[in-house]
């Protein structure tokens, strides 16, 4: 009994298993963002309001970026995309979200190459004061991660490796009834 209270109040582990940095959901309640879905070839979904509530109930890998995707931005579109696939049947629970942050024409092909993801523009201050970065980095540097209640609960790190996400989202999913 002794060796269990030391042990417990004493001697505290220092190792942690999760890759991304875990974030406090009070700290960091999700605005009203009023974002635009990207109305590309599907006329009728042009210009509708669409925030990130509509996908309340799953799991949302969020990035945020310019629409003149370049080389960092298109690396992080393509780990969230296989991320989501490595997950096997569990993937139906996650959805892809791409936060832009300008008026720049996102390319067609691009778009075409990430199907299934959702594209929405949204204001950039709105994202600045709700999105946290760390030390010289950017809110664009990071994935972030929404639970299915609409929390952000997760953010990883910039040019993040893409197998320690996987395993961090396979215990999430496997830990969670709901989404």
């Amino acid at each position: 009994m002794i060796a269990s209270y030391l042990s417990y109040y004493v001697i505290k582990p220092s190792g942690r298993t999760n890759y991304g940095t875990i974030l406090d959901p009070r700290q960091y309640p999700m605005p009203e963002l009023h974002a635009q879905l990207l109305g590309n070839s599907l006329a009728s979904t042009a210009d509708k309001p669409s925030g990130l509530a509509t996908y309340h109930g799953k799991w949302i890998m969020l990035t945020v970026d310019s629409g003149d995707c370049h080389d960092a931005c298109q690396k992080k579109l393509i780990d969230v995309r296989q991320l989501r696939l490595t997950q096997g049947k569990e993937m139906d629970r996650i959805e892809r979200v791409w936060l832009l942050t300008d008026d720049q024409p996102v390319s067609t092909s691009l778009l075409r190459e990430h199907d299934g993801m959702h594209v929405l523009h949204a204001d950039f201050k709105a994202l600045q004061g709700w999105l946290p970065a760390t030390g010289e980095s950017k809110i664009s540097d990071h994935i972030y991660l929404i639970d299915p209640l609409g929390n952000l609960m997760m953010r990883f790190p910039k040019d993040a490796n893409p197998n320690l996400i996987k395993k961090d989202l396979s215990k999430l999913l496997r830990a969670s009834a709901i989404g």
